[in-house]
């Protein structure tokens, strides 16, 4: 079998990585994941700064297309590959139904993930790396993150999903996050809320979530 040309470069325990990684398995799309060594700086050579400019990851190639930046890449994974895996993934057809998913998506890139990626740095990798947390940052923060749970709340005592009855893009967003979260005994009561704790339970427990904790455990 010839090997993948699809290439996502980065390691497979950061959240931006994890979010392309699950959106390919739920589109079914064969990829190749090539670790980079943050910590010896290789996200920061030359070689590396052509695909992804601001050093970053994940970055990403398809033959002779490079991309950056995790919520843009699954839109093009979603578009390039609509019949493939999980169709609804990024709504079909229907104008409606498109416009719902990119709400919900952005609400995550806005409101969810501010607070939530400095509490998963405070809370899950601080401690990992020896530095000392900031107690009046993770209380602004779940703070913060309260708010947006209790918006989501409301959402999800009308609908399965952010978007509506079917799970997609915008609902898989939120995996990485609120996975280092929910392991954290000072954050995982903020999605205790019965509809939120719900939500969660449904979308932890998909295939392609399950596959990338996998290789996680695997790196």
């Amino acid at each position: 079998m010839a090997a993948a040309t699809v290439k996502v470069y980065g390691p497979a325990m950061s959240t931006a990585v994890s979010r392309v990684l699950a959106c390919l398995l739920e589109k079914d799309v064969e990829f190749q994941l090539i670790p980079v060594n943050m910590s010896k700086g290789e996200h920061k050579k030359p070689q590396f700064l052509k695909i992804h400019p601001f050093g970053q990851v994940p970055a990403f190639q398809d033959d002779d297309v490079s991309l950056f930046e995790s919520r843009a890449i699954c839109r093009y994974i979603c578009e390039k590959h609509g019949m493939k895996g999980n169709k609804e993934l990024y709504g079909t057809n229907n104008p409606l139904a498109k416009a719902s998913i990119d709400k919900w998506l952005e609400a995550e890139g806005q409101s969810f993930n501010p607070p939530s990626s400095t509490l998963v740095f405070q809370l899950a990798f601080a401690p990992l790396m020896k530095m000392k947390q900031d107690e009046g940052v993770i209380k602004q923060s779940k703070e913060k993150l309260s708010k947006v749970l209790n918006v989501y709340e409301k959402r999800l005592a009308e609908s399965r999903f952010l978007a509506g009855d079917e799970f997609s893009l915008a609902d898989l967003s939120h995996l990485p996050n609120a996975h280092c979260l929910l392991a954290a005994p000072d954050a995982a009561p903020l999605f205790a809320s019965p509809n939120v704790a719900r939500w969660w339970s449904e979308i932890s427990s998909r295939e392609s979530w399950k596959k990338v904790l996998q290789l996680q455990t695997a790196a």
